[in-house]
């Protein structure tokens, strides 16, 4: 992918999520009034947080609409600053970071659960949605994993290749989950089967993908890949608390380890890029 090829898919992506950005903003108006009545949900999100902070923090679904607006609003901002700062820049990792950060924009398809309250969807349409929603979250670790394999040495001109086995790949693990459109954790996401062995997977990337900076600092002797592996392990740490969020202890932390993650990893990939 050459970089003005790279530059008019971020133009495009920044168009997106403002429209994400808009329709969560719009959707909240008729939402929030709502949260109060709904049904609270007796299953909590599986997350080491989540279970700590759920000990003095009850659920509430107003700190789940919060997590999910700064989710979409991260991928908003974080995909317009990868452009500003790598528009000039061919840094090859950072096309994988960019569709990391878009994913997030997909989080507002969770709110289908309490508009499916108002409107009754067809259980049809509620499940293909959820599918929708694996699919984007795997997709974006999975590139997050091809941005540390790249900087441990795959092959640029592999960009297309790989961004097309991603695909196939996540298409098969989402299409073939089993999901449960009548239950629903207090995070507002749909139980769906093998869930523990997901999140099992989710962990072993991300510790891979750290491992992978690590690799490419002794491989090409700059510490600001260990320095990138740090900011992966802050951001994964961010994601889990906002993928779960059921509590007001959750949208500040998660958002703020996220963003200061995802920025360190793009800082030291764009030191890194500059002096080549």
């Amino acid at each position: 992918m050459t970089l003005l090829e790279r530059n008019a898919f971020f133009k495009i992506m920044i168009g997106f999520c403002a429209v994400c950005t808009l329709l969560i903003l719009a959707v909240s108006f008729l939402l929030v009034p709502l949260y109060p009545e709904m049904e609270e949900s007796v299953r909590r999100p599986a997350s080491i947080f989540q279970g700590i902070s759920g000990l003095f923090l009850k659920s509430n679904y107003l700190a789940v609409h919060a997590a999910l607006a700064v989710s979409v609003l991260f991928s908003f901002l974080g995909i317009m600053l990868i452009h500003s700062s790598f528009e000039r820049t061919a840094a090859p990792e950072i096309l994988y970071i960019a569709i990391f950060a878009i994913s997030f924009a997909f989080e507002a398809i969770r709110l289908i659960l309490p508009l499916h309250l108002i409107y009754n969807f067809p259980s049809f349409y509620v499940r293909l949605a959820v599918r929708l929603l694996l699919f984007a979250r795997f997709f974006g670790i999975f590139s997050l994993f091809a941005a540390g394999i790249c900087a441990a040495g795959l092959e640029v001109q592999k960009t297309r290749n790989v961004i097309f086995i991603t695909i196939i790949a996540t298409l098969i693990i989402t299409m073939g989950v089993p999901i449960d459109v009548l239950n629903w954790d207090t995070g507002l996401n749909m139980v769906n089967g093998y869930s523990s062995m997901f999140r099992m997977i989710e962990m072993v990337i991300f510790l891979t993908t750290v491992i992978s900076f690590y690799i490419a600092a002794k491989i090409r002797g700059t510490k600001e890949y260990t320095y990138a592996a740090v900011g992966v392990l802050l951001a994964w740490a961010g994601r889990s608390i906002l993928l779960g969020a059921d509590n007001w202890a959750c949208p500040a932390t998660g958002i703020l380890l996220l963003s200061i993650g995802t920025g360190f990893l793009c800082s030291k990939l764009h030191k890194i890029h500059l002096w080549l």
